[in-house]
């Protein structure tokens, strides 16, 4: 019971990036003396910080969009020129948040006409809103500023009534065994349901998530059809992938 609990803690932190111990207590439906013993603990086996009134998972690393662009920038626009010339006339595409993603909208050409941008990026669409041949369609949701991107629920119920030829879709780990992962789990939900009412998946990732596994899983490697990376990504990882991912493009 207690080991049930405290897992359903360390899941909410996550989503959260963080909650006090009165969130968690009307969300679990416990006492705020149970959360807090929990928390303790969750501290001593070396699995969250203690904040005033409150908890952090400690392996947080997930960063403000704008600091994580900056890093691997080459690559990652490269990788959204190559990915944008997938992109046809008439078609529907999901583009996920993030910034490899935002290359593919930087990147996408003037001339198409007749394509649907469905996005949980508030960003992406400020980015495409320059397209005049783009019809440009935001999920909705609760919003997460680190990211700036579209969480459940109203997210899902959306994503839930569209068919996409195409699903771009961003991540933070690239795993032959363990699928594609994410760091934080209200994002992967919303990923997860891109895929589902996607007809093909093409991942985009620069190197350094070649190989890694986060904490949230969102697909199986053997549902993508595409994996887009650069050429410096790990050969081990890459040759373990390409036996279940038909096609992966380094640029």
């Amino acid at each position: 019971m207690q080991k049930d609990r405290q897992d359903d803690i360390l899941s909410l932190l996550g989503e959260r990036d963080g909650a006090s111990v009165g969130e968690l207590s009307k969300l679990l439906g416990v006492s705020e003396v149970t959360i807090r013993s929990d928390l303790t603990g969750l501290a001593q086996a070396g699995l969250v910080r203690r904040t005033r009134g409150g908890a952090r998972p400690l392996n947080v690393s997930e960063r403000p969009l704008e600091e994580t662009t900056k890093q691997h920038s080459a690559i990652k626009r490269r990788i959204g020129a190559a990915a944008a010339q997938r992109v046809q006339d008439g078609q529907t595409i999901f583009l996920d948040v993030g910034s490899t993603t935002t290359e593919i909208a930087r990147h996408l050409s003037p001339n198409l006409r007749g394509v649907t941008v469905v996005t949980n990026g508030l960003n992406i669409a400020l980015e495409l809103e320059r397209y005049s041949g783009l019809h440009i369609i935001v999920t909705g949701g609760s919003l997460r500023r680190l990211q700036h991107s579209l969480v459940a629920p109203y997210a899902l119920e959306l994503l839930s009534r569209i068919r996409a030829d195409v699903l771009f879709l961003g991540c933070n780990g690239v795993d032959a065994q363990h699928g594609v992962t994410n760091l934080n789990f209200g994002e992967a939900e919303v990923k997860a349901r891109m895929v589902e009412y996607a007809r093909e998946v093409v991942v985009v990732a620069d190197p350094s998530k070649i190989g890694q596994v986060t904490r949230a899983h969102i697909v199986p490697v053997n549902r993508v059809q595409v994996l887009m990376t650069g050429r410096q990504a790990d050969q081990d990882a890459l040759c373990a992938l390409s036996e279940q991912i038909p096609e992966i493009v380094t640029v």
